[in-house]
């Protein structure tokens, strides 16, 4: 129980540091504001078991509904801490990422966060670089996919 407190402290600082360091730039007034804690509310901590490459669907041309949904996840989940360029805010930058990751590993990533932490080479490598743990963000596979869709659309894939 303490330490699902100390978590989940530290998951609203670290969020809060993100939406109070960016400023005003670049928010539109007409959108609702999301209250943190309405978000972590009735979520416990929970993990998904680790995805294979048989529960990805790769489309070609992106699913223009998928990129959407995955735009407004990023939108309520993810911009706190990751920028759609290459640049580092609390997490790394997504330019390029599903150029340089596959649509598995990231979707693991998003769904399987303490698991690939625990024995993914990669993802300790950007916990050593980031030294801030992704919180779980208990996102299912559907909602992970349609992320990675996004991605793709925003790394220029058509």
């Amino acid at each position: 129980m303490k330490a699902s407190i100390i978590k989940m402290t530290l998951a609203l600082a670290i969020a809060s540091f993100g939406l109070f360091s960016c400023g005003n730039e670049g928010v539109n007034k007409d959108e609702k504001t999301v209250d943190l804690q309405d978000l972590t509310k009735n979520q416990p901590e929970q993990h998904g078991s680790e995805l294979k490459e048989s529960d990805i669907v790769v489309t070609n041309p992106l699913n223009a509904e998928w990129v959407k949904a995955g735009q407004a996840i990023y939108n309520l989940k993810c911009q706190s801490c990751h920028r759609l360029t290459g640049d580092k805010l609390v997490g790394p930058g997504w330019k390029d990422v599903t150029k340089r990751r596959t649509p598995l590993w990231i979707m693991n990533m998003a769904t399987n966060v303490e698991m690939m932490l625990e024995t993914d080479p990669e993802a300790q490598k950007l916990l050593e670089q980031c030294m801030v743990r992704m919180p779980n963000q208990n996102l299912n596979k559907e909602q992970a996919r349609t992320v990675v869709e996004f991605m793709r659309s925003n790394d220029g894939e058509k």
